[in-house]
């Protein structure tokens, strides 16, 4: 599975403390296994299939999608949509 990181995600990976990074980065690896691990739920009001992985006081906004290659291989894709701290993370703009 290939992460992808949006740009809100990698500018508070740009700038969270190298501790809150890796353990954020290493939470993260753990929705690429089968089933996922860590607190997820799915976030109400959107269809795209966002959900959230709860890190202590930090929120991980993502979702899953596929890529069909040229070949017509799937590949399937985590996009770490957005990071933050629990406050912040749902308030849009």
């Amino acid at each position: 599975m290939k992460i992808k990181y949006g740009k809100k995600a990698l500018k508070f990976l740009s700038r969270a403390e190298k501790s809150v990074v890796l353990n954020i980065k290493e939470s993260i690896k753990g929705l690429t296994k089968t089933p996922p691990h860590g607190d997820i739920k799915p976030l109400s009001g959107y269809k795209d299939g966002r959900k959230r992985l709860r890190y202590g006081s930090y929120r991980v906004i993502f979702r899953y999608d596929e890529n069909i290659g040229e070949t017509a291989n799937v590949i399937k894709v985590l996009l770490i949509m957005d990071i933050g701290s629990r406050g912040d993370i749902y308030k849009e703009g």
